[in-house]
């Protein structure tokens, strides 16, 4: 019998995200869901896609994104779409674009100008998390979106804000009455950053408290660990403890690294504790992306106190040359926090991104060169004036993970795949500064390098880490897998060519080697080409 398809992928070998072995077979979509698998069908078909040599898996699923700080200028994503994602976990880190109040919106928008990109703005015309979500609902999108609370999102529209101190009682009912109206409104559950202001005033009680909430509905606890460095082992341990008391379903702790030479092997008893808790019924589980530099803001050099009311409070602070000692000494002395420039050095801490005219010449550089080429007494001049000039709105990357521990968490069976990167382009308002790589190239660089190249996982081990898995963690029962009656989300790529092509003197370039990516049975890019389908959609918890 000939079947009437839209799609028909034909020859391809089949990785069907489960960690089974490939399969050579057919696969026919209708209706923008996966139809039939079966050898030699028989199909009129809309589009034929030939597959032979090729590899047919599940679109990847990115447990950690930022897209959500890219969607407001382009809704293409296409350094993402372009490397196969075609499901991205967004809000992470304690920063969602909602929820948002009339009464604090103003340093809400501050803080996301932060993210902004030169020259560029958008403008907040929601409150509510419901009311966010239609928001991009009705402007579209070209891959699917899993949104996540953030709990910094939460504490300044219904908590403290940037004060150091603890929620009253009416604002732990605010940031309680804000978890909740996002849980209904479908978030998967809460994300934290906590060596990010103002998170990083929270305690662990606090965070608890509100957590709750997210454990009534049955959601997760995402987390930016409060340490990667010397504290790493007590940051991973205070997850675990905030997972068991707050009756969360289970945590996930993001872009897992142990950061700073002096304490690279420790991610031995990161996972150690990860796989008691779990032993015990605790549910931890982490994501990675496959990369020696961690990326953030320049600000996140600075101690905690120096956040305290805000970025003009903090630059005002900066601008103090008595202020300026003290951080110096700070730093310096390595005080209970994390300490970027201990864990790796001037030298290893390159500015990606700017602003101004000024500092342009800068990206790429290290606070080491830049203090040399231009002739600065010492790295602190450099880094207090950078960020005088460009208002505190610098990117930077850090190097400081050993490939020891890279391949030790990538391998552990806790570990899915995530770019902690965002949609971006190497044109337009989004093609600004040298953003990391793993905007770009987070997965075939993983297939490319560690399956391909190294063999230190393999084809099939790697496709689950980026499919079923993350499905499975996120209990997406009709997703990340190739099945007949699944959504019809699927890569194609080349076994033997997939690689990624961005570095971070050059990021803007797409990888080589996926071929076609599909978004619920629709084509989105083809043959290094983005089409202008946008057929993702919101998925919202329920």
């Amino acid at each position: 019998m000939t079947e009437d398809v839209d799609i028909l992928i034909a020859k391809g070998m089949i990785v069907d995200g489960t960690g089974s072995k490939p399969y050579k077979s057919d696969l026919a979509i209708r209706g923008g869901k996966i139809t039939i698998i079966a050898d030699e069908l028989d199909a009129h078909t809309r589009l034929s896609i030939k597959a032979d040599g090729l590899c047919v898996s599940p679109g990847f699923i990115d447990m950690h994104s930022h897209s959500d700080t890219t969607l407001p200028f382009s809704n293409r994503l296409e350094s993402t779409t372009r490397q196969g994602i075609t499901t991205t976990v967004m809000g992470n880190c304690g920063l969602s674009l909602a929820p948002v109040s009339d009464e604090y919106i103003d340093i809400f928008k501050k803080e996301f100008e932060m993210f902004s990109p030169p020259g560029a703005s958008f403008d907040i015309t929601w409150r509510s998390f419901d009311d966010y979500l239609s928001e991009i609902e009705r402007s579209r999108v070209s891959s699917n979106l899993i949104p996540l609370v953030g709990y910094g999102a939460i504490r300044i529209a219904g908590g403290p804000g940037y004060e150091n101190r603890k929620p009253t009682d009416a604002e732990f009912d605010m940031m309680r009455g804000y978890a909740r109206e996002a849980m209904l409104a479908g978030a998967f559950g809460m994300s934290t950053g906590l060596i990010y202001p103002p998170q990083v005033y929270a305690t662990t009680e606090e965070i608890i408290e509100v957590a709750k909430v997210i454990g009534e509905y049955g959601g997760l606890y995402f987390s930016h660990i409060r340490g990667e460095g010397p504290t790493v082992l007590k940051a991973v341990q205070e997850v675990i403890d905030i997972v068991e008391r707050s009756g969360c379903i289970g945590g996930q702790i993001a872009h897992h690294k142990v950061a700073g030479m002096p304490f690279w092997g420790l991610s031995r008893e990161t996972l150690r504790l990860m796989a008691a808790a779990n032993a015990r019924g605790i549910s931890v589980t982490c994501d990675q992306y496959p990369y020696n530099r961690g990326s953030t803001s320049l600000i996140s050099l600075l101690p905690p106190w120096i956040h305290e009311g805000g970025i003009e409070e903090l630059l005002r602070r900066i601008n103090n040359r008595d202020i300026q000692q003290r951080i110096k000494e700070e730093i310096e002395t390595n005080q209970d926090w994390e300490n970027i420039v201990e864990e790796s050095g001037w030298d290893k801490i390159f500015i990606s991104s700017v602003k101004t005219k000024k500092w342009k010449d800068v990206e790429g550089l290290s606070i080491s060169d830049i203090t040399q080429v231009r002739g600065y007494p010492d790295e602190y001049t450099a880094l207090f004036e950078l960020l005088l000039d460009e208002k505190a709105e610098v990117d930077m990357t850090m190097e400081m993970m050993g490939d020891e521990d890279i391949e030790r968490i990538m391998k552990s069976e806790y570990t899915m795949i995530g770019t902690d990167g965002a949609g971006v382009s190497p044109t337009g308002v989004l093609g600004h500064g040298k953003p990391h790589p793993r905007h770009y190239g987070t997965y075939p660089r993983v297939l490319g390098r560690y399956v391909r190249e190294k063999g230190l996982l393999t084809l099939e081990e790697a496709i689950y880490k980026m499919t079923g898995f993350p499905a499975k963690r996120l209990n997406l029962t009709d997703r990340g897998l190739l099945r007949e009656g699944y959504w019809a989300d699927i890569v194609v790529f080349d076994p033997e060519t997939v690689i990624d092509n961005s570095t971070f003197l050059e990021p803007h370039q797409f990888p080589t080697g996926i071929h076609h990516v599909i978004v619920n049975g629709t084509l989105v890019a083809t043959e290094g080409k983005q089409l202008d389908s946008l057929p993702g959609r919101v998925l919202r918890k329920r």
